[in-house]
């Protein structure tokens, strides 16, 4: 033991000795680089010999290091006083982490006083609360029942009356429909078959005239998006397209008019009101929650939808539209269960059916918002810039068209008319062209929608080149608007060339009349700014003359 003893001591010894001399060595370097006695001796040794330039360049020697010693003092200073302030941020921060969750258990202690509070006020008022009852706070009279939850009992002339649940509107819906006998359905209309039986009907019941191709583009959206916006100028009949078209199933279109006042998702679905322990339902809502127990084709209308940002209000539907799987599609109104709730909630959740469409309508101008590539990405955009034009059609009843059917035509047109091979090739070669040269990809969403939209349309009677040319024009060359078009003047007149050789010529003519706005566009605003810059030179001339 004492042989171990002694040679650990000498082990440790030797090894501190080590580090000793690291630090003795690093301190006599510092000793050896700021001693001046030492630098001031070596000049007086050397300098005897110098001459006039010597003296000069022992001069500019001595500035330079100096001037490098400085600079190397300033860097380890700034660098210092920069972790200083990154730490002291990082501080900082935290504190403030700290100080927001302080204040989330004031606010949720100050709405639990206040909930206090309003049930001392009911029962001041002679009111029954159900929370007021399980916290044994008020007493029921002999043989008096308890309400149930979400129901209060008020007593008017010594007569107990008990009100609504919170979700008066969807308990009705509930009421309907459980003696409601479906009627009964047209299963054996085509998808060509409904364009023109609708286009009939609009003309000969409603005195509103549509293309035939509108209406090819209408179904084709509804095969690969729950998300239409009807554009183009006022009066083109955006609006009357899927009023006309509820009439035309016997299921009325549930509008909702937009106003500029909507910021988040309670103006379209309603919220729940603390105070009243009642839900404030919106008739969208209530469609929504009604769709679920019919087969009917249903369309809510988000009339002038850009009058507000349609990313505040309808984002949380944005997101649920976008998950793969339609089991999840679930809006969350409240978070408690009452015993009252409508049947068809789901512990506080609204399920979203398949069968209901959200159609928005929107004009482009100053006193409305620009809608976001975010939208328009999840949407199919239809154009109706033209006013239609009028024609005789025999008399057309209206039809009930269930939509089992309507989603077995598509699958059907998805099995027999999908996008051929060689039009899939050209999509690509022409994507590689416009990611090279104008640096925009297509993206896997558009060409997912694009497979879906064009079998529709063939289906409904029209070509697949033209379905791929409005999805180009609606879906992807829209989003040249945001580059620098006055740079790219010569890459879009190269791109019409290119497609006409692609696709054959007199073809694409939706994209091709599309890109030549666009150049038309950038034009005017070339010569726009011309003749400001000339005519402001003029004045400058005029004024230099005088």
């Amino acid at each position: 033991m004492n042989g171990f003893l002694k040679w650990f001591f000498v082990f440790m010894s030797s090894m501190l000795a080590g580090f000793g001399q690291i630090f003795k060595g690093l301190w006599n370097g510092i000793k050896q680089i700021f001693n001046i006695k030492n630098y001031i001796r070596i000049f007086k040794t050397y300098s005897a010999d110098f001459g006039a330039l010597c003296w000069i360049l022992s001069v500019i020697a001595i500035i330079v290091v100096v001037a490098i010693f400085v600079l190397i003092i300033f860097m380890i200073v700034l660098a210092v006083r920069k972790y200083i302030r990154f730490r002291h941020s990082i501080v900082s921060n935290e504190d403030l982490i700290e100080e927001i969750s302080d204040l989330q258990r004031q606010v949720v202690k100050m709405t639990k006083e206040k909930d206090e509070i309003m049930a001392m006020k009911v029962a001041q008022l002679g009111v029954y609360d159900n929370t007021a009852l399980a916290e044994g706070e008020t007493k029921l009279a002999e043989g008096e029942q308890m309400p149930a939850q979400g129901e209060v009992q008020t007593t008017v002339d010594g007569v107990v009356q008990t009100a609504d649940c919170r979700f008066s509107k969807l308990i009705e819906v509930d009421n309907f429909y459980k003696t409601y006998e479906p009627p009964a359905y047209n299963n054996d209309i085509t998808l060509s078959g409904i364009c023109e039986a609708y286009r009939n009907f609009a003309c000969s019941r409603m005195h509103l005239y549509y293309d035939i191709k509108t209406i090819r583009l209408f179904i084709a959206g509804m095969a690969s998006t729950k998300l239409i916006i009807l554009q183009g100028i006022s009066g083109t009949g955006k609006t009357s397209l899927p009023y006309s078209f509820g009439k035309f199933l016997q299921k009325d279109t549930t509008i909702a008019s937009d106003q500029p006042s909507w910021r988040d998702r309670t103006e379209l679905f309603g919220y729940f009101n603390d105070f009243t322990k009642n839900f404030n339902e919106t008739e969208v809502l209530k469609r929504i929650y009604s769709s679920e127990y019919n087969d009917d084709v249903n369309f809510i209308l988000l009339d002038e939808m850009n009058i507000a940002r349609v990313e505040y209000y309808f984002a949380e539907m944005l997101s649920i539209l976008e998950m793969p799987d339609p089991a999840e599609w679930e809006l969350d109104l409240v978070p408690n269960v009452w015993s009252t709730d409508p049947v068809r909630l789901d512990k506080g959740k609204l399920r979203i059916p398949q069968n209901i469409w959200y159609i928005g309508t929107a004009n482009n101008d100053d006193s409305t918002f620009t809608i976001s590539d975010k939208v328009y990405d999840r949407a199919q955009p239809i154009n109706l810039d033209a006013k239609g034009v009028a024609f005789d059609a025999p008399d057309t009843p209206p039809m009930n068209l269930s939509f089992e059917h309507l989603d077995t035509l598509f699958k059907e047109a998805f099995q027999m008319y999908p996008v051929s091979q060689d039009s899939l090739k050209k999509i690509q070669q022409l994507d590689l062209w416009v990611i090279e040269k104008l640096r925009v990809a297509f993206g896997n969403r558009i060409l997912k929608q694009m497979n879906l939209f064009v079998p529709v349309y063939v289906a409904c009677g029209g070509e697949e080149l033209d379905g791929i040319d409005y999805v180009l024009a609606t879906k992807i060359f829209r989003k040249f608007e945001s580059l620098n078009l006055a740079m790219l003047r010569e890459e879009l007149k190269e791109l019409c060339t290119y497609m006409q050789k692609l696709f054959g010529r007199n073809t694409m003519k939706e994209s091709i009349a599309y890109l030549e706005r666009l150049q038309k566009t950038v034009l005017k605003f070339v010569l726009i700014n011309f003749e400001r810059r000339d005519g402001h030179e003029r004045i400058q001339r005029t004024a230099c003359s005088f």
